[in-house]
């Protein structure tokens, strides 16, 4: 199967409508990503066809949630590695200004470079370990793919949304005991299975948020 057909697929099971051009930028990058992975080691995923399904699709099955939220104007993706996800959600949401961030300069490095082959007018590349990035105001989403357990993600980023700000962590398996590990002062808000097409693996978004009070959802 093509590219191409795969991620029209993955697009229509689920219920993202995405332009073409868009569509062309986002492959462009699974081949930009796949062109200097190997000699960057920059994902272990080495096909672009399944880069496809476990790097664009996995992002991307965040979207409708993310659309969902009453603000999202400034949103920083922690860990973002090669760029995920938030390239793929940048060339989705060009109204939403992006700070990518990761500490290894070689991926940002590439990042980078995406970002500039990609037209990408959204989107700020930031080489800094999370506890040393100092933005000079918070941003309305924090999200992560695979970057750290839930408390260490509240601990070392959990500022940077302020008082408002809303966390998304993305998981594999429900993490039940990150959870009840928690750090005082930040509470689950919500959470979403998530289905990625292709991919007969567990996939949970967790939204965590600043404790005011409320009871937690179950």
């Amino acid at each position: 199967m093509s590219l191409e057909t795969t991620l029209a697929q993955g697009l229509e099971a689920l219920d993202i409508e995405c332009p073409l051009e868009v569509r062309g930028r986002l492959l462009d990058y699974v081949r930009l990503l796949a062109k200097w992975n190997r000699v960057y080691n920059l994902t272990a995923v080495r096909e672009p066809l399944e880069m496809v399904q476990r790097h664009l699709l996995d992002s991307l099955a965040v979207l409708p949630h993310l659309r969902a939220l009453p603000v999202k104007k400034r949103l920083l993706d922690v860990g973002t590695g090669g760029g995920l996800p938030g390239i793929p959600l940048a060339l989705m949401l060009p109204q939403v200004d992006f700070v990518l961030l990761d500490s290894n300069s070689k991926k940002t490095r590439f990042v980078q470079q995406a970002v500039v082959e990609l037209g990408l007018q959204n989107v700020e590349v930031v080489h800094a370990r999370v506890e040393d990035f100092h933005p000079d105001q918070p941003f309305d989403v924090v999200i992560s793919r695979a970057f750290s357990s839930l408390r260490e993600m509240v601990e070392k980023a959990g500022a940077y949304g302020g008082s408002e700000g809303t966390l998304l962590a993305m998981k594999g398996a429900w993490p039940q005991q990150e959870l009840a590990e928690l750090p005082a002062g930040f509470m689950l808000r919500d959470s979403r299975r998530l289905q990625v097409p292709g991919l007969d693996e567990e996939r949970h978004l967790i939204f965590l948020a600043p404790a005011s009070g409320e009871k937690a959802n179950e």
